[in-house]
């Protein structure tokens, strides 16, 4: 009794002191939804005393005033009301526990007898009753009435035409719900949202039709009886696809939240967009009847084409026509209809006639040309470029367009005639060369000249035709140069050299008489050559044009030619005998009847006779010096190749790797140049010019490693500090200290010479220390004394650390032939025995003295007890009567 009535004063003091109400919510009511679509209503409970994992049980009443049906409980599994254990049990109704205090009630498919009012209750396990238990929400359940309709699609439309998607959706309002419309495009496995309107009256966009519907290219059309219209403006090839239709019924509950109660979709139809491409074409004819694809005209008539154009979206497009002539532009009217002329009078074939453009009619775009000379004749075709605005229309598209489909028309051949001079031509040789190196000189002489215009001129074209087995290429013909009618000079690619330096000419030495002279003939200036005289009138804008060309009997050049020869000799200088030596080898160059020379040098090599060739290095004419494509730029310092003299040339490489052994040799050619700023001409094929091979054999001889373990005592008393050194020492080729590293492992043998062994410590190559478990006090730790020893300590020393202690080594070395890291053989040293000895006296000497003081202090105590007691306790203090013997004896006396 007195236990109840103090925790009804604890509880009461809590409630007075602002202890914690329960609190159990449900979504605010009423909740509409529709029928056969699933329902879900949360409930969740705060502010509550006892376990953190609460129990809810769930019930309904269809009508006021009306017994509660139990549907579901989390604790209870049998609950439920007879009615609805079937839907329980399959599932139909569910509840589903969100966290410790929050749980869902779940109808998979509502029914219209589920329509009441739904009571969330938590059972209590608080101390005091304090808070509501219980939350209710109205549910009610509407038909499904939900209709979603739309207008079949064109199964194709032309690029830049205007789409427009008309969907419906309509439902009957019996409660406060609202509608939303959503247009979308799929693609192979994905669907693209376009633009969705509602429920609010909002628009939202896909994130690919921002732009669009921003500059107008999307637009929303909302009608009447819930029609929605989507018109796509300017659609392109991206608007292929397959387009659905989406209706939503939403619901407004209390607290601002927009729910989602019904959907339907209906797919609109498959849309292919025909690109400009494929309908676009274009036409160019002569504006005679009936027109004609070739025109002959006379100097000084009047040209006049016309260009046709059709497409199947012609309205939707914007062009820009342009006509050309010889595959040139002349004229163009661009998108804007601003005509602009892109006639050059700088032109070799000089000035055309000045041209006009105009649009005639929707389709048609007319070139005029006035008074026609023999320049304007040629191939005229018309080209059209068609754009699309990307914008919409109510924008204005904001000045983006792009560039659908671009055609060009058959050609139209247009012929100016005229009369042509006719003249006689006669090549011959003055100055004929009996060996390479003497001069040479050619003369084209002109003759008969008639109909040459006044003011008419002649100019010269000269070409060359090698012999077979002088080039690589047989019978190549090259041109050398010309002269036009200005007298201007323009060199051939082959011949710009020595033109420019003046080591050949051309010249007219008379107004009807051209030389071709050499100053030092080469053999591979043995051939043909032609001389093709032209001739040159004067245009109606005072411009020289070609009129004419007519071409010589080729005349043959061939003289006595003494080849030269070359040979080069490789031999070694310096012998690379191990790794990381430096190997150098010479190469000398001998050459007969080649003159004054400069050489070309590749140092090649392979791994082995018949394996693949790499060229190391590169030594140009000019002594530029270049690697190889597969030489390591890490190792390009290692790699000289110089010109020591007139014809030796040394190659040197340092830190001879394994991967270097092969064959070595040089690869040379001859070049010459008969001026200073002149191309380098090849004197000497390139294949007699390889010397022998020299090779790169060694073996490498790694350092020698061995260890060594050394202990300063092998004797230690507890608690004291146990050391164990072990040294490597290297011999042979010793690399240097940074290229060294060590993997050292110790191992513990309790038993001398016995089997068991285990590892305690170990420190890798990169100065990482571990330590394996062990079940002892002590501890271990690793010490690196200098590059090669390394110690091991056992702190505090314990009995069971006796036993045989051995170390392992494994080093590592940078090779200098290979320049990587190698593992050397691994080395294990001798064993050495420490022995912890236990001390006696020193063992019993403390508790000794401790017994002896004890004792002494014991002994003292109970002394001191003994005579307390003897004169407090044990004393009589009562009068004790004289004997009456001794008085006797007294009187007596």
């Amino acid at each position: 009794m007195m236990d109840t009535d103090l925790f009804k004063l604890v509880g009461a003091l809590l409630m007075l002191g602002g202890s914690l109400a329960r609190v159990v919510t449900v979504p605010p009511g009423p909740l509409i939804r529709v029928e056969s679509q699933p329902v879900s209503i949360r409930c969740d409970v705060t502010d509550y005393m006892g376990p953190r994992e609460q129990d809810f049980d769930w019930m309904m009443s269809r009508e006021a005033n009306v017994q509660s049906i139990k549907i579901i409980s989390t604790f209870d599994s049998v609950f439920s009301d007879q009615s609805l254990t079937k839907r329980v049990a399959s599932g139909d109704i569910s509840v589903m526990r969100l966290q410790d205090n929050v749980v869902e009630l779940k109808i998979a498919e509502a029914k219209s007898q589920d329509a009441g009012l739904y009571q969330c209750l938590t059972p209590s396990t608080d101390s005091v009753q304090s808070g509501n238990y219980d939350a209710h929400v109205q549910l009610i359940v509407i038909p499904d009435t939900l209709k979603v309709t739309s207008q079949t699609l064109p199964s194709a439309i032309h690029e830049g035409s205007d789409l427009t998607l008309s969907c419906n959706v309509t439902r009957e309002l019996t409660q406060p719900t609202y509608l939303s419309v959503s247009w979308s495009l799929k693609k192979g496995g994905t669907s693209e949202e376009i633009l969705t309107f509602g429920p609010q009256g909002d628009v939202v966009t896909g994130a690919k039709y921002t732009r669009r519907y921003a500059d107008g290219a999307i637009r929303l059309a909302p009608g009447k009886n819930g029609l929605f219209e989507l018109v796509i403006s300017r659609v392109t090839t991206s608007d292929e696809g397959i387009y659905e239709c989406n209706g939503t019924e939403w619901t407004h509950e209390n607290g601002g939240k927009w729910i989602q109660i019904v959907g339907r979709a209906k797919e609109m139809g498959t849309i292919a967009v025909i690109p400009t491409g494929q309908s676009l074409s274009v036409k160019a004819s002569s504006s005679a009847s009936p027109p004609s694809t070739n025109l002959l005209l006379a100097p000084g008539e009047k040209l006049t084409l016309l260009c046709s154009v059709a497409a199947g979206n012609l309205p939707s497009l914007s062009l820009e026509v342009t006509w050309l002539a010889n595959g040139r532009d002349i004229i163009t009217m661009e998108r804007n209809g601003v005509v602009v002329s892109n006639m050059s009078a700088g032109s070799a074939q000089g000035k055309r006639s000045e041209a006009g453009l105009e649009r005639v009619g929707a389709d048609g775009y007319r070139l005029a040309v006035m008074q026609v000379s023999t320049e304007d004749g040629g191939t005229y075709t018309c080209r059209v470029r068609a754009f699309i605005e990307k914008g919409g229309r109510s924008a204005g598209g904001g000045g983006r367009w792009h560039m659908a489909a671009e055609k060009t028309s058959s050609p139209v051949t247009v012929k100016v005639s005229q009369i042509r001079p006719s003249f006689t031509l006669a090549l011959e040789s003055i100055v004929h060369p009996q060996v390479t190196s003497e001069p040479t000189e050619l003369a084209c002489n002109v003759t008969n000249i008639t109909h040459l215009p006044v003011g008419g001129r002649l100019g010269v074209t000269w070409e060359h035709t090698t012999l077979p087995g002088t080039t690589s290429d047989p019978q190549a013909t090259h041109l050398i140069g010309s002269l036009d009618g200005y007298g201007n000079l323009l060199p051939g690619a082959l011949y710009s050299d020595r033109l420019r330096s003046g080591v050949m000419s051309l010249t007219r030495v008379q107004p009807d008489t051209f030389k071709l002279r050499f100053l030092r003939t080469q053999e591979i200036d043995m051939g043909q050559y032609v001389c093709a005289i032209s001739t040159w009138a004067v245009n109606n804008q005072g411009d020289l044009v070609k009129t004419a060309e007519n071409q010589s009997v080729p005349l043959t050049l061939r003289w006595e030619t003494k080849s030269p020869s070359l040979n080069v000799a490789a031999k070694r200088i310096r012998e690379a005998s191990v790794g990381g030596a430096t190997f150098e080898m010479s190469c000398m160059v001998t050459t007969e009847n080649l003159g004054e020379a400069s050489y070309a040098v590749l140092i090649q090599s392979q791994d082995s006779l018949g394996s693949s060739v790499r060229t190391i290095m590169t030594l140009s004419p000019d002594n530029v010096m270049h690697h190889g494509v597969t030489i390591d730029p890490k190792r390009r310092d290692n790699l000289v190749l110089v010109k020591s003299s007139g014809t030796e040339f040394r190659f040197r490489l340092g830190g001879v790797q394994l991967s270097d052994r092969g064959f070595y040799w040089c690869h040379v050619t001859a070049w010459t140049k008969q001026q200073p700023r002149q191309t380098w001409t090849s004197a000497v094929s390139a294949g007699s010019a390889e010397s022998n091979k020299v090779r790169i054999d060694f073996q490498e001889n790694g350092p020698s490693f061995s260890i060594a373990i050394h202990s300063d005592t092998s004797t230690v008393y507890p608690w004291q500090t146990a050391k164990m050194k072990c040294s490597v020492r290297v011999s042979g080729s010793s690399p240097k200290t940074d290229d060294l590293a060590y993997v050292v492992r110790w191992f513990f043998t309790r038993l001398r010479g016995a089997e068991t062994t285990t590892q305690v410590a170990s420190i890798d190559r990169f100065g990482v220390v571990s330590k394996e478990y062990r079940n002892s006090s002590s501890d271990l730790s690793v010490e690196r004394d200098d590059a090669n020893s390394y110690t091991l300590n056992v702190h505090s020393a314990h009995d069971s650390d006796s036993g045989e202690y051995h170390c392992v080594a494994t080093p590592w070395y940078l090779s200098a032939s290979t320049g990587a890291w190698t593992q050397a053989g691994e080395l294990t040293s001798s064993r050495v025995f420490l022995t912890v000895r236990f001390a006696v006296w020193e063992s019993l000497k403390l508790p000794l003295l401790y017994g002896v003081s004890a004792s002494v202090g014991v002994g003292l105590f109970s002394l001191v007890l003994g005579l307390v007691c003897a004169q407090c306790c044990c004393r009589n203090i009562a009068h004790t009567p004289r004997s009456r013997n001794k008085l006797m004896d007294l009187e007596m006396d």
